[in-house]
């Protein structure tokens, strides 16, 4: 089992991270402004599909994709490197 440290020094835990912000950004968004996803597919050109893909975590984004979607949102993208220790 991997110390506190460790894991937060995998890529496989920042990318889980990033993932559940995104989920809870984008579910936020869809039940604040009362829509569906298909909506929200429809409002970025993607099929609701995509969005599923997103809402279920088996999405892995491009930073195009991420900076689309989160304007899409009314979210703009902000990217902060920090220490890690």
């Amino acid at each position: 089992m991997l110390s506190k440290e460790e894991l937060l020094k995998t890529p496989e835990y920042w990318f889980e991270n990033i993932q559940n912000e995104i989920y809870r950004q984008v579910s936020d968004y869809i039940q604040n402004e009362g829509i569906t996803q298909t909506q929200l597919a429809e409002k970025l050109g993607v099929t609701k599909g995509y969005i599923s893909q997103i809402m279920n975590g088996n999405f892995n984004y491009t930073l195009k994709k991420l900076i689309e979607l989160s304007l899409a949102i009314n979210k703009i993208p902000v990217v902060e490197f920090r220490k890690a220790d």
